[in-house]
């Protein structure tokens, strides 16, 4: 899978820009505040319709600009794709070879992206939220159901978490309709929860060969989904959705004095083990981010694995937060096999590393001021 050109209107610092791709490895060279990461930006928006960086739509439309429009052709092993995002102030709207798509799993994993940015390196110490967007996203890119079950989920959470609030207040006394909220919640949450227990095991394949490699055999990697669902492996989702039916039972008067739902996905979590211990207690800063750069490239091989082309890398200055091995790692893994966008200020920590040639472009304050500088 390739991107061979990108056209953006209206976004960020952006008025109008388009390029095409021809190398594998594409560089955008400038100094800080000037538009690197805006151009990554756009790239994984138009792959899932919304930014790494913001859950406000509107800061990505230019100032007293009503829309914001990002195009792309999409090259994969059969087919050629045109995508389109339009972003308005009162939502987005999507295209795939022309055609609008009214749902967003019609449209999301036609572009498959990968995105690893210094906040990245802190997957393994960082909050659990940040482990569970991060499953969130790279699930929902390879399987249209997780991500309507998800969006099902989230929604269904929402209305059960308001109306035991108004039960405790008194507004409301229909306890049957919270039973129904239940059913709902746990009949879309058994769904998320098993699609998610598989999709870390097959990570934790490819992300421990990786390991093995960086640590030279030394390390083994364990990649363990802590659930609030009892269970430590679930043959199949009806097992699942038994487990969660009595948790929930367990839980029911706590819920009602707490006035939040107190088990689901929304409450889970990842461990990560080196040799059997955890890394985010007892790891050095050096296993931490190995552990999370072995975690992010294993991502490759699973797309791959899932979908049958390989996704699209963003690295978003990446570089200058890694050392020498960890640098030569990340460009042995990469090189080759997967497309690559990556931003930086120098390209001495990056180009005298690759074995290849990259297509370089110097951005500077929203412009394009020439190619292979």
């Amino acid at each position: 899978m390739r991107l061979t050109n990108l056209s953006i209107k209206n976004f960020r610092n952006y008025n109008e820009l388009t390029i095409d791709f021809h190398k594998n490895v594409v560089i955008f060279l400038g100094e800080n505040a000037q538009g690197k990461t805006n151009l990554l930006e756009s790239i994984y928006a138009l792959a899932l319709t919304r930014s790494h960086r913001t859950n406000n739509e509107q800061e990505l439309i230019q100032w007293e600009k009503d829309q914001a429009f990002i195009k792309g052709n999409v090259q994969k092993e059969y087919t050629k794709l045109p995508l389109e995002l339009f972003l308005t102030k009162k939502g987005r709207k999507t295209k795939v070879n022309h055609m609008e798509q009214k749902r967003l799993s019609s449209y999301i994993g036609q572009l498959n992206v990968i995105l690893f940015a210094p906040e990245d390196l802190s997957l393994v110490k960082g909050s659990p939220q940040g482990r569970r967007k991060f499953l969130d996203m790279e699930i929902g890119q390879i399987d249209p159901v997780y991500l309507y079950e998800s969006t099902q989920y989230q929604k269904t959470l929402k209305q059960r978490n308001h109306y035991l609030k108004q039960l405790a207040e008194h507004k409301q006394t229909d306890e049957l309709y919270l039973d129904i909220l239940s059913e709902q919640l746990i009949e879309h949450g058994s769904k998320v929860l098993f699609a998610r227990q598989q999709f870390v095991k097959r990570l934790e394949y490819w992300a421990d060969q990786l390991h093995q490699k960086i640590s030279q055999s030394k390390e083994r990697l364990t990649v363990i989904y802590r659930s609030s669902v009892a269970g430590d492996y679930w043959p199949d989702e009806p097992t699942v959705k038994k487990a969660y039916e009595e948790e929930m039972t367990k839980v029911k008067s706590k819920e009602r004095l707490r006035q939040v739902t107190l088990v689901g996905p929304h409450r889970d979590d990842l461990s990560f083990l080196i040799n059997g211990k955890d890394v985010q207690v007892f790891g050095s800063q050096g296993q931490q981010r190995t552990t999370a750069l072995s975690v992010k490239l294993a991502e490759i091989d699973l797309i791959k694995e899932e979908t049958g082309e390989y996704p699209v890398l963003l690295l978003d200055d990446v570089m200058s937060e890694l050392d020498d091995s960890r640098q030569l790692h990340l460009l042995e893994t990469i090189e080759g096999k997967v497309q690559t966008f990556l931003t930086t200020t120098t390209l001495k920590q990056v180009k005298d590393k690759m074995s290849v040639e990259p297509e370089i472009f110097y951005i500077n304050q929203g412009q394009l001021e020439g190619e292979d500088v």
